[in-house]
């Protein structure tokens, strides 16, 4: 039978304690805080290899030799918690081979991938591992997006494996022993489980198996005719090859954080820079859609806007600039701003509707103010700061000032019943350079996280 170069194993402790698997979850909280970190560099990573190896063949080994850390991280946890209750020794946390801890993982490196297999393996030829790896772990159709996070290692889960660990555990609880034929299962189908993991972070290019290979140990996996690893012996530790796993570990979570952050500001400087170089109207307005406002009372009135800049009011004219409503309706309408006290001064005692928020379907949302009131021909009125009367298109320009603020849809006779759509802009000439300014801020944060990234996955010299 040939060796697959994916090798897991696990030797089971005979004095687990029949308690302690209640709590391991707890337990095992620093090392689940920790995986996942280091499982969103492992994602990282993987794609700058799918692209290494599609231009060069070749997975590159510093990248390599982190992600199979992580691997064995995780199958340490795994082998300790919910993916096999396989032992009560606590995991290292580590990302070298622990050759004296009773669960390894070891992946043979492979020199040459192919260039073509790496656009489909991970996906479309990997269907039929999705499906049964998601009667394993859980989640069914779903097993494509749960393999990624190898959620069988750290996790209760509701599939198989979760199942019959669960039944271990109660075995322990109530005759203090794993059943042997059990554990052996449940190792199989781990080591399947592990297999395809390989297969789709692109790590080696043999097909996986539809076998199940039970027990807790397989034989050395071999590259060439030196053993990578032998299962369950004891043998020392190797040391290190320079530099401080800890450190490196450190180095490489630092580069996914400055990574995801290097994504949000580029993602969002481009934005920024999309929407000012074509969302401008063709007087240098960035408007809002044309939204429908509507009312059988006298008015729609906005909530109150605060505008407080301690003094300094040439922030709005330069961040904000000039404000325009625009409203469109076949009556005769009336839209004003004005100071929020005298707004509600006017509409003191009138039926009114204000408006809360837009819903998802971004219809607008009001609160009823009753009244028995009727109000008088809003034109009249003196405290408007800048306002529109007309059927068909109108539109008020506004300088933004400190203070509370309502913007008021009335008809222009005062009459029930309003209707008109309208569109909210500003200048927003800061827009561009808000955005010019993410952009690069983002090119520094990538270079960070690259130099970091780096660091921490480069080989270690022997």
């Amino acid at each position: 039978m040939s060796r697959y170069p994916v090798s897991l194993s696990g030797e089971l402790d005979p004095k687990l304690s029949r308690w302690l698997w209640l709590v391991k979850w707890i337990l095992a909280i620093p090392h689940y805080i920790v995986l996942a970190f280091l499982w969103l560099a492992v994602f990282v990573l993987t794609v700058v290899a799918f692209f290494a190896i599609l231009f060069t063949g070749r997975y590159p080994r510093g990248i390599f030799d982190f992600n199979l850390g992580v691997f064995r991280w995780t199958w340490r946890v795994a082998f300790y918690s919910y993916g096999a209750l396989g032992t009560d020794r606590y995991p290292p946390f580590t990302l070298d081979d622990v050759a004296d801890y009773p669960a390894r993982l070891e992946i043979a490196y492979p020199e040459n991938l192919s260039r073509g297999l790496v656009l489909v393996k991970w996906w479309l030829l990997a269907i039929p591992h999705y499906i049964i790896v998601g009667l394993f772990v859980g989640g069914g159709s779903y097993a494509a997006s749960r393999i990624d996070d190898w959620v069988w290692s750290i996790g209760f889960e509701t599939g198989l494996i979760g199942i019959l660990v669960l039944v271990a555990g109660f075995a322990l609880l109530f005759t203090t022993r794993y059943p042997r034929g059990l554990f052996d299962f449940v190792m199989g189908l781990d080591r399947w489980v592990a297999r395809v993991a390989g297969y789709v972070f692109l790590m080696r290019d043999e097909y996986p198996p539809f076998r199940l290979d039970q027990g807790g140990s397989e034989e050395p996996l071999v590259d060439g005719d030196a053993p990578l690893h032998a299962v369950a012996t004891h043998e020392p530790a190797p040391a290190a090859r320079g530099g401080s796993t800890g450190g490196r570990i450190v180095l490489v979570v630092v580069g996914v954080i400055a990574g995801v952050i290097a994504l949000g500001l580029l993602a969002g400087g481009c934005a920024l820079v999309a929407v000012d170089r074509t969302q401008r109207d063709d007087d240098g307005f960035l408007m809002s859609p044309s939204q429908e406002f509507s009312s059988p009372a006298y008015a729609v009135v906005s909530e109150t806007a605060d505008l407080d800049t301690e003094g300094a009011e040439w922030a709005l004219d330069t961040f904000l600039g000039t404000v325009r409503v625009t409203s469109e309706s076949d009556r005769d309408v009336f839209v004003g701003i004005g100071p929020a006290a005298d707004v509600d001064r006017f509409l003191g005692g009138v039926e009114h509707d204000v408006v809360d928020d837009l819903d998802s379907s971004g219809d607008p949302e009001y609160t009823r103010q009753a009244g028995t009131m009727s109000p008088g021909a809003p034109s009249d009125e003196q405290f408007w700061v800048a306002s529109a009367t007309g059927a068909g298109e109108q539109s008020l320009d506004w300088e933004p000032a400190d203070g509370d603020w309502r913007v008021v849809l009335m008809n222009g006779d005062a009459a029930r019943g309003v209707s008109a759509d309208l569109r909210i802009g500003a200048e927003l000439d800061s827009v561009l350079w808000i955005g010019l300014g993410m952009l690069l801020a983002g090119a520094l944060f990538a270079a960070a996280a690259a130099l970091a990234i780096t660091a921490g996955v480069r080989h270690r010299a022997a």
